[in-house]
């Protein structure tokens, strides 16, 4: 090829060729690492939602044993005042 001057028109269309594919590579670039933030987000909210889930269940199923211990703490509360009244 020939060198071309700086002010030659063809010069400049091959600039901004260049420069075209460039912007091209990096916009391909930005929107593949997008789509992996993307993909990577829905991963995780859909593992957010099991660990809701599970915990959800875990803490239902919990319940009676803090009231299981009150009713327990009553019944000798009353055994034990009962046993000194007699």
């Amino acid at each position: 090829m020939t060198d071309l001057a700086p002010h030659d028109p063809t010069a400049v269309a091959l600039e901004l060729e260049k420069l075209r594919g460039a912007v091209e590579v990096g916009f391909a670039r930005v929107d593949g690492s997008l789509a992996l933030l993307v993909q990577r987000s829905d991963q995780t909210d859909g593992r957010l939602a099991d660990h809701e889930a599970r915990l959800d269940a875990l803490e239902s199923a919990r319940w009676p044993l803090p009231s299981l211990a009150a009713v327990i703490a009553i019944a000798s509360l009353l055994i034990s005042l009962w046993q000194t009244a007699r």
